[in-house]
Formats: structure tokens, sequence, C-alpha cells
């Protein structure tokens, strides 16, 4: 874990507006031979999505084993395993051969703060780049992420693990992280580190940041809920200009790729093309007048693209807020081309998934 720090990174922030319920999970029809995946989420949902308390704070100075740790340990981590799952042979070696490992992470400017993440090693090369995923709300656990969007597994009707094939550990080492402190496994012993502004959360995480993407973002609701019944009456590309809070970061020379599905409604496309193209910066004027081009995966358009400098904003097609479980082929085509700075490029042979099943 600690050696892949190294690698170049990329940050997903997944901004969504998520309603939790506060519904009792009920583990014994868990182990069900025949469990419906509908009810598989909803139980996924309930357990890391809604805590037992208002906040997720260990009282007494109690904490999970794996952060059970000689005081001042930075990172305290475990290597996982899953002996069970299924398809091994189909992707040419065992889950054990891989990096696959979870831990806490000691916030250091908290006062008892620790974040939960998973890392799985990339099942291409070590040296692919480090892909942080963190799942919006804000409040939302990576967890479900991983299982039902772009991890490394999926969970089948029977309540087995399967190799997701278009997991985005092929292309990228991946880091899912419960956060804000309080979400999902992060935790901490003092209430006074929940935090309750976006400069906390971005505090907590600065040292992990080198660039960022935002999928299906809700980045300034006040500008964007005004486009929800332009997207309900209008089928054509019409735009307007809006004020974005976030060009400095286009001036430092991150990377920063926006992606919506065509489809979803609570945070459209529409709305995210409107503040993208309204955002004042050095490569605005170049970023607006330049082309919409084909995005294709095996010869098919999966989605509509622009870019100019390090900004690029693509629309997905057939695809709702969670595009990766939605698309998942065309969402593994998005990080492999864009973390190789090859996003515009539409060759389709060279980005082809069955390829990269043999060059794996």
């Amino acid at each position: 874990m600690a050696k892949a720090s190294s690698f170049p990174m990329r940050v997903f922030l997944v901004l969504s507006l998520v309603v939790l319920s506060r519904a009792a999970v009920d583990f014994a029809s868990m182990v069900e031979s025949n469990f419906p995946s509908v009810q598989a989420e909803k139980f996924i949902r309930g357990l890391n999505l809604s805590p037992k308390e208002d906040v997720n704070v260990v009282e007494g100075g109690a904490a999970p084993l794996l952060s059970e740790a000689p005081t001042g340990k930075k990172i305290v981590e475990k290597r996982i395993s899953f002996p069970n799952l299924i398809g091994e042979g189909e992707v040419g070696f065992a889950v054990e051969d891989l990096g696959h490992h979870a831990g806490y992470y000691n916030i250091e400017h908290s006062y008892a703060a620790k974040m939960f993440y998973f890392f799985f090693e990339s099942r291409n090369s070590k040296k692919d780049p480090v892909v942080i995923w963190l799942t919006g709300g804000p409040g939302c656990s990576s967890e479900l992420a991983i299982f039902y969007e772009n991890g490394p597994f999926s969970i089948a009707n029977n309540m087995s693990l399967v190799w997701n094939k278009f997991g985005w550990d092929k292309t990228s080492n991946l880091i899912y992280v419960d956060q804000p402190t309080g979400t999902g496994f992060s935790y901490s012993t003092d209430k006074r580190d929940i935090r309750h502004d976006e400069a906390g959360v971005s505090n907590d995480l600065y040292d992990f940041l080198q660039g960022f993407a935002i999928g299906n973002g809700l980045t300034d609701p006040a500008l964007q809920y005004k486009a929800y019944p332009d997207y309900a009456l209008e089928n054509v590309d019409w735009m307007r200009n809006l004020e974005a809070g976030i060009p400095a970061l286009l001036e430092d020379g991150i990377q920063m790729l926006i992606y919506a599905g065509e489809y979803d409604l609570i945070c459209n496309w529409l709305g995210n093309s409107r503040w993208v193209h309204a955002m004042e910066w050095s490569g605005q004027k170049e970023f607006v007048s330049s082309p919409e081009i084909a995005f294709e995966v095996d010869g098919t358009e999966a989605g509509v693209l622009k870019t100019h400098g390090p900004l690029s904003f693509l629309k997905v097609h057939n695809a709702g807020h969670m595009v990766p479980m939605d698309q998942p082929k065309a969402a593994l085509e998005m990080l492999k081309r864009w973390t190789q700075g090859k996003l515009s490029d539409a060759t389709a042979e060279e980005s082809n998934p069955e390829k990269l099943v043999a060059e794996f």
C-alpha cells in the first residue's frame, strides 16, 4: 500500500444526493443461497451508509481491530483475501497473488480521527496510476462503489463474489476511502472531528490530491437546480454561462475530467455542462469554442467529449447517475484513456477492453 503512493494519482469525487434510510438490517436472511441483487444492494446501503449513531463516533476510546496500533503510527492496515472468490481461472491468477489491503489512516490535524480505506492492486501492473475513489453525498460509503460500480468484484445473486471484468483495477491501483470522518467505517473518538464544511473535508484529504475527476457532480446547487426544467424539456445541447469555484485547479495544471450520464436527473449533464462552460479561467474561451467529438468504444459512440488543456467534459450515453454500473465498459475505457492522457483518442482498437484482457 505504501509503495503505491509514489505513483501518479487520480481522484474521483462522485458528488451525489442520497436519501439515507435508518431501517435495520436483517442479517439472518443474508445467508440464503438464492439472494436477489436488488435486496443485496439494499442491505449494503443499510450497512455502510447508515451508522447506528447520528455520527460514527466510538465512545470510550474503543476502536476497530485494524486501528489498534502504537500511538503515533499514521497507517495501520491488514492484508485481506477472498478464498471463495468465483472465476479465478478466467483472470489467470488467484486473488491471493494481488496486494489487497484494508486499513485506517490517522488524520494528522485532528483530535482522534481515523479514515478507513480499501486498497486493490492493479491486475495489470503495479506501475499503473493510483486512482482514489471518493463517493460523495457527502457521507456515502465507498463500499457501494466497490461492489456495484467499478471495484474488482461484484456480488452475484447467490451472495458470492465474482470478478468484475470491467473493474477499474484492470488499469489502475485503486483506493476507496470512507470520507468524511463518520462515514462508513471511518470514525473518531472525539465528536470535534466530525466535519461540517467542505474546508474541513478537503483538509483531511489534501495530501492525497494530485488530480480530480468529478462524476455526475452537484458542484453549484444554486445554479444547477435551475437546469432541471430545461433538462426535462430540451433534447438539445443548450448552454448558458454560469460561475464555478474551481478554476484555480486548472490554472495549476491539474487534469480535470467531469463526466455525467445523459439520463441522470438529480445531477444532470446539462447542469454540469453549464458550469463547466462558465468557469472563468485562462483556457475558457478555447474550451468553449472547442468541438465536440465522439467518444467511441469498440467502434460505437459511447459518449460525447469536449476537451481543451487540462479540462475535459464527457457525456456518457445510456447511463444514469452511477455511470460505472450502467456502462461499465465505457467507464473503464474512460479511466484508461484519461490516465494515459489519451481521452480524446477515438481509436477503438487501441483501447478495446477485450484486447486489454489478453494483455493482462
